[in-house]
């Protein structure tokens, strides 16, 4: 019997690649590039499914050119804003994703966000590494201290109480909104709110960690910047479609925030080239999942979708 047929548009790991070419007659992308709405569709007529990463977008025009041959879409992320749910479902398209294997990791990326974003480590790493320090005082390089202080969390998923577990660490007081309130043994004391609004009045720190949907698109606007306790510090390792880059830059030039730490932003790759001019940003360009071990453990996450959908059985991560 013939080996289903399956597409990797980027260069995954080597774990997951050696294991999927054992498995799988896999066409692989090995100069890595990101790939048109031509080459997806062109691809959807010689692959039995795709290991696509959140840089390969299934619009809902995509969708409806995808090839019947393609059964199966196993994302290589958690995150699928870059997927028509409903355009796919309707091409009778299986769809899984890798949730709770990089929540770790991303969390331990939003907790270098924070500190060195209340830190000031942008403006201290260019004096430093340009021999500009040559003062100092009581008043040099002052920042805003994290231990004790209020963090508000948008979305209280894996990554959200990942994030909230490394948080306790330093003492912080942990405030959530989610659609939902945790069950006691989840929410470990944080207090919870039901409004966004009604968090935001709390939050010394915020730190975003929702899906991005039409309706968190924009969530954190010129409004709710307002809202938020003067000096506060902003995060954000979950999707640039949550944050209108134009109200933030304004709540940071006023000196409404102290900061905002940055992994995501509304254009990737690239960034906003606005916010270079700014130390109290401190930028990473969407490295949250960005470890040996999570890329793995994304990888085989995959394919584990991949083998019990082709072996007849509802994948894990169906969605």
């Amino acid at each position: 019997m013939a080996r289903p047929v399956i597409w990797i548009p980027r260069r995954l790991s080597d774990a997951t690649l050696e294991r999927a070419q054992a498995t799988y007659d896999c066409i692989i992308n090995w100069d890595d590039t990101e790939s048109t709405a031509d080459r997806i569709v062109e691809m959807s007529a010689r692959a039995d499914g795709i290991i696509p990463c959140h840089s390969e977008h299934f619009t809902a025009q995509v969708a409806g050119r995808l090839n019947a041959r393609l059964k199966i879409i196993a994302n290589h992320s958690v995150g699928v804003d870059h997927c028509d749910l409903p355009a796919l479902k309707a091409r009778g398209i299986a769809v899984t994703n890798t949730p709770d294997v990089l929540s770790d990791a991303t969390a331990e990326i939003a907790m270098l966000l924070m500190l060195g974003a209340a830190r000031r480590a942008v403006e201290g790493d260019r004096i430093v590494r340009t021999g500009a320090w040559d003062f100092w005082s009581p008043g040099f390089m002052v920042g805003k201290q994290v231990t004790g202080a209020r963090l508000g969390i948008i979305g209280m998923g894996r990554v959200g109480r990942a994030f909230a577990a490394k948080a306790r660490g330093f003492g912080m007081e942990i405030h959530y909104h989610n659609r939902s309130r945790l069950i006691p043994d989840q929410e470990q004391g944080a207090v919870f709110h039901d409004t966004v609004d009604d968090l935001l009045g709390v939050a010394d720190f915020l730190s975003l960690h929702c899906p991005a949907t039409p309706e968190t698109t924009g969530l954190m606007n010129a409004e709710r910047f307002a809202l938020l306790p003067d000096g506060a510090v902003v995060v954000n390792t979950a999707r640039g479609a949550l944050i209108d880059e134009t109200a933030l830059l304004a709540a940071l030039s006023a000196g409404k925030l102290t900061a905002a730490g940055l992994d995501c932003y509304v254009r990737e790759p690239g960034g906003n080239p606005g916010f270079a001019a700014h130390d109290n940003i401190f930028m990473l360009p969407h490295i949250g999942s960005a470890t040996v071990q999570t890329r793995d453990a994304m990888g085989f996450r995959a394919l584990d979708n991949l083998d019990a959908f082709f072996r007849g059985d509802d994948p894990k991560d169906l969605l």
